[in-house]
């Protein structure tokens, strides 16, 4: 048996901000009489009552949202506090954000031309100095208000913790200095290394980012045996290719040297864009053309290299970094049940209850209060009206730390969407009608409808496929188009009939069917307008704005998209598109990191490659249509030059990103290597190698793995007989993804905890 209550000496050792304050006395608590007996006592436990509520309410946010509850509790920060973490100052902090990150887009160089091809591109306009550095310098002084403002309300002692915020404070100041060099060199510096700093911006604003960045640094150092063991590999083979490629005095025999093995870069070059398969078999014709042999030696290198280790090192990367982020979701959770019991301890007071022969006293709160602190907590309204309602469901008038606990167990479930009723027809015929037309047969007739409107489309589509727009007849497009139109709008009239307007536009798939049907309609009424009704030979001259062919094609394309109404209707399709929306909408911290990686390597490879690829020479020869001009009809095969890479390259930040991207699918990225190779420096294969480590290796990796994590789970749910349909559609968190491999802490972790809180001072007792 306890000795003493956990909070029985509150009264004396709660402290807020280094400030003794009396703990307050429920209106039924044995304090309730003499609380009342002077109006001022009552009005500092009016004020003690409200300040405990609205730390209550504010913990229970930091709970949903997965925040640490370390910051000040005083009622001026709480009020400060709510006011950082509001739904404007988000947006206010994400537009800064993103505004920032922008700014590569227009400084210079810009990346204001309609191509970045450089036969073509003429001399660019640049934003006059200060223009820019005008809006950056708003953005900086934001994040020093943002900066400051989370300082505070953390207080010293967790500022100096926390290394994120110091980082944050170290790069602003650094960008500051940047910034002034900037405008005391009238913009005229060569490079400006808070470009490189802003990523970090979008970085630390979010909290899963952060716990996914710090699994990733946490995770390479993981791999390294991998890497070194491929690095062995790649090194072993390049030695034997060295060997086997030797320059000989017959030229023809030497083919395989002089394009490939010339000497050790590039023949580690070549065989690490093998273990890509980018060159393959490219880089193996010109010795099997000799002896069929030497594939042998091809084949070994990739099995051994692209099948087994590199397999393995996606293995070894997806576990190692499923370890690290299952360990920052469990602080996740940890946060989530910290701040629902710190809710709970500062809103207790002692009951007496009786547990076995003799009382004891058990820590609760009333059922008034709890309804009160709801009232106040920002949440889904789904989710805040189920949690009220089972709170009002208590028969005593006093709630356990147990079931205070168990009430916020809602947030873990999905809300069951209710919809509005059907209208209410009194005629019996009408009931029937309804009853008809909101069967589902109605969506399967649908579905069929569009598929064979499709079909019509695919076609016209071949028939015409040759035939030149000015000699087409609409009359069958025409015709097909405004039958099928018709169809989609009785079947939206009668839709609306049997669910009403407001269940018809509560079903997302009407919405969706509803939108481009009228988008149709618009269509088919200026068609019918500007050119008439299909007839044999129909193909006008252009009256309006669009062109009949024009219409035709738009209408077409919403048609296609149209078509995807089909995929709820088939499960397995349906778990599939499901497993893409929920890694869209949950797993966007994963690529929020990808968008760091292509920023800071795009501003790395603007300063180092900008300008690095001349234009060529009669660069009017060439033709936008992509088309080679006649000086690369004697370059050779397979270099930058000779493919017309020309839109491929470092110029500009936009540029820069989609080369970045080229770089990633790895196909052709040795004409890359080459390129730059040739005219930077041979040192550049180090640049294109890192990012084809970071993205191709560990990145997209990592991002199949996590799909496949998804997609097992949402499988296992929809098949396993235990789970219900609606459960298996539910939209999946990273939490929920994990959910089963966390655990819950225990409630003497939960309150050691709570008494290290640096402004919220607990009692010391025994527990």
């Amino acid at each position: 048996m306890e000795s003493e209550p956990l909070l029985g000496r509150r009264s004396s050792s709660w402290h807020i901000l280094g400030t003794q304050e009396s703990r307050r006395s429920d209106s039924s608590g044995p304090h309730s009489s003499s609380s009342r007996n002077n109006s001022s006592s009552s009005g500092s436990s009016s004020q003690l009552d409200d300040l405990y509520i609205q730390q209550a309410a504010v913990f229970i946010e930091d709970a949903i949202q997965y925040r640490t509850i370390n910051h000040r509790v005083d009622s001026q920060s709480l009020r400060l506090y709510r006011w950082y973490y509001s739904a404007a100052c988000r947006w206010v902090l994400n537009t800064t954000i993103f505004v920032i990150l922008a700014l590569a887009f227009f400084e210079k160089p810009s990346s204001l031309s309609v191509t970045s091809d450089l036969r073509f591109r003429q001399v660019l306009w640049e934003p006059p100095c200060g223009l820019t550095e005008g809006i950056e310098a708003i953005c900086l002084v934001l994040f020093i208000v943002d900066v400051v403002i989370k300082s505070y309300l953390l207080g010293w002692k967790e500022f100096q913790k926390s290394k994120w915020l110091i980082a944050y404070t170290l790069v602003l100041a650094a960008s500051i200095v940047d910034w002034i060099v900037s405008l005391s060199l009238c913009c005229e510096e060569k490079v400006r290394v808070r470009r490189i700093l802003r990523p970090f911006f979008l970085l630390q604003n979010s909290s899963l980012m952060k716990k996914a960045f710090n699994c990733l640094r946490q995770t390479v150092p993981q791999i390294t045996s991998v890497m070194l063991l491929l690095a062995l590999h790649l090194l072993l083979f390049t030695m034997i290719a060295m060997l086997l490629f030797t320059r000989v005095q017959i030229t023809e025999d030497d083919k395989e040297w002089k394009t490939y093995f010339r000497n050790l870069p590039e023949s580690l070059t070549s065989l690490l864009v093998l273990l890509t398969t980018a060159n393959n078999p490219d880089v193996m014709i010109p010795a099997y053309s000799r002896n069929r042999a030497y594939s042998l030696f091809f084949i070994t290198f990739s099995l051994i290299g692209t099948y087994l280790l590199m397999n393995l090192l996606t293995a070894i990367i997806y576990n190692q970094f499923r370890g690290y982020l299952l360990s920052s979701i469990q602080t996740s959770i940890i946060r989530r049940c910290l701040g629902i019991r710190g809710a709970f301890e500062v809103l207790c007071c002692e009951r007496s209850t009786k547990t076995g022969r003799s009382g004891s006293l058990r820590m609760t709160v009333s059922t008034n209060t709890v309804l009160q602190v709801l009232q106040r907590v920002k949440m889904s309204p789904a989710h805040k009206q189920e949690i009220i309602k089972q709170a009002r469901a208590f028969t005593h008038d006093c709630v356990t730390a147990e079931q205070f606990r168990a009430l916020f167990d809602e947030l873990h479930k999905e809300a069951v969407k209710e919809y509005p009723p059907k209208p209410a027809y009194r005629s019996l015929f009408l009931q029937k009608l309804q009853t008809v037309f909101s069967h589902r047969f109605v969506d399967y007739v649908g579905n069929l409808m569009v598929a064979l409107h499709v079909i019509c489309i695919f076609v016209a589509l071949v028939r015409d496929a040759e035939t030149p727009i000015s000699e087409r007849s609409g009359f069958f497009s025409g015709i097909v188009n405004g039958s099928f139109v018709l169809y989609y709008i009785l079947e939206m009239a009668l839709k609306i009939f049997a669910f009403g307007i407001k269940g018809y536009c509560s079903y997302k798939s009407n919405l969706f069917d509803g939108l481009l049907t009228l988008i149709l309609v618009i269509l088919q009424l200026s068609s019918l307008i500007q050119y008439g009704l299909p007839h044999q030979g129909w193909n006008p001259e252009l009256h309006g704005l669009l062109s009949l062919w024009e219409i035709v094609r738009l209408a077409n394309m919403l048609i296609v998209f149209r078509f995807l109404r089909i995929i709820p209707n088939i499960k397995l399709m349906a778990l599939v598109a499901t497993s893409v929306l929920d890694l869209i909408k949950n797993l966007r911290a994963f690529a929020g990191i990808l968008v760091v990686a292509y920023y800071i390597f795009a501003i790395v490879g603007v300063v180092l490659f900008k300008d690095t690829i001349p234009a060529p020479q009669n660069s009017t020869n060439a033709s936008l249509d992509g088309s080679i001009s006649p000086e690369n009809l004697t370059l050779q095969c397979g270099t930058y030059e000779q493919l017309g890479y020309w839109p491929n390259n470092f110029n500009d930040f936009a540029a820069a990103l989609v080369t970045l991207w080229d770089l990633m699918v790895v196909n052709n990225w040795q004409v890359f290597l080459d390129v730059f190779s040739r005219f930077a420096s041979p040192w550049s294969k180090l640049y294109f190698v890192a990012w084809w480590l970071v993205s191709s290796v560990i990145w997209v990796n990592l991002f199949v793995a996590l799909i496949l994590e998804n997609f097992i789970h949402k499988w296992d749910r929809s098949y396993h007989p235990s789970f219900s349909d609606q459960e298996s559609e539910y939209q999946m968190s990273v939490q929920d993804m994990f959910r089963d491999d966390l655990e819950e802490p225990t409630e003497e972790d939960l309150l050691e905890r709570l008494r290290q809180h640096p402004h919220l001072h607990l009692p010391r007792g025994p527990v």
